[in-house]
């Protein structure tokens, strides 16, 4: 049976962010009281009174994710408020762009912290009501979650890490009836590509790809599969051709798709 959306509480982590501000909009469309979670609290605000002014049911609650105290208060918050939670859509991270061998040991860490410690503490903080309700676990991962790409070893790693821990705890929820779903968006139109980290730590903006998904086109995509009950999402053509190369042809991916990156980035 499909899932409906109606009446539920879906908190959507990273709610600011482009990815995270379409995947709020589209459940609240399919009749979901949303929860907004951010750092950024003059942005929460903002897109809490846009949805409000829409006729939805919404909170927002700035929280550091890596804060594992403050994941617990925030949860508690929502509990206090709406009794629980339906949907946990772990959607909150950061990357960085630059060579291993130039990258800081710390940028990697900080990476590991929001995209994968980050996304642990929400998800432990949840997990009892999400139990308790039968509800969903929606994380976002990437193409980078099952394939390799030069100048992201940080960022790829806590999406290798995702897909372990998500479909380990997949499997141990088999008797709660709890859904667990995992999200890779390929290349997609956010301000994550302005705010990475380089490997010594300093914001950069990275060259923008030809091929960029929309974020309405993610959070569509995603929204449709968690309504489906899907365990995994791999949005677009070009994250899928990937997938299977690099399952199948490994070698042949590494030759053709990243040698002449690397050869460019060297020059």
């Amino acid at each position: 049976m499909e899932y409906d959306f109606k009446y539920k509480v879906v908190v959507v982590t990273g709610a600011t962010g482009g990815i995270g501000r379409a995947l709020s909009w589209r459940f609240a469309k399919a009749g979901a009281r949303i929860v907004l979670i951010d750092l950024d609290q003059e942005q929460l605000m903002a897109l809490q009174n846009q949805v409000e002014r829409s006729g939805v049911e919404v909170m927002s609650i700035v929280c550091d994710i890596v804060n594992k105290e403050r994941c617990q208060e925030a949860v508690r918050e929502i509990e206090e408020r709406f009794g629980g939670i339906d949907v946990l859509i772990n959607n909150a991270g950061i990357g960085h762009h630059s060579l291993f061998s130039e990258t800081k040991t710390d940028i990697i860490r900080r990476v590991m912290e929001v995209n994968f410690f980050g996304t642990l503490n929400c998800t432990k903080a949840a997990l009892s009501s999400l139990v308790q309700r039968k509800g969903m676990i929606i994380t976002m991962s990437s193409v980078f979650g099952y394939s390799p790409m030069i100048c992201l070893s940080g960022y790829a790693a806590s999406k290798h890490a995702l897909h372990g821990l998500f479909n380990s705890l997949r499997a141990e929820l088999l008797n709660d009836g709890v859904h667990v779903m995992i999200a890779c968006p390929g290349k997609t139109e956010t301000d994550l590509r302005k705010h990475m980290l380089s490997g010594d730590g300093e914001t950069i903006e990275v060259e923008r790809s030809k091929l960029l998904a929309s974020p309405n086109d993610v959070a569509e995509a995603i929204f449709n599969g968690a309504r489906k009950k899907k365990r995994l999402i791999v949005h677009s053509k070009v994250s899928k051709l990937t997938q299977f190369l690099y399952r199948y042809f490994p070698a042949y991916y590494e030759y053709k798709q990243l040698k002449p990156l690397l050869k460019k980035l060297k020059t």
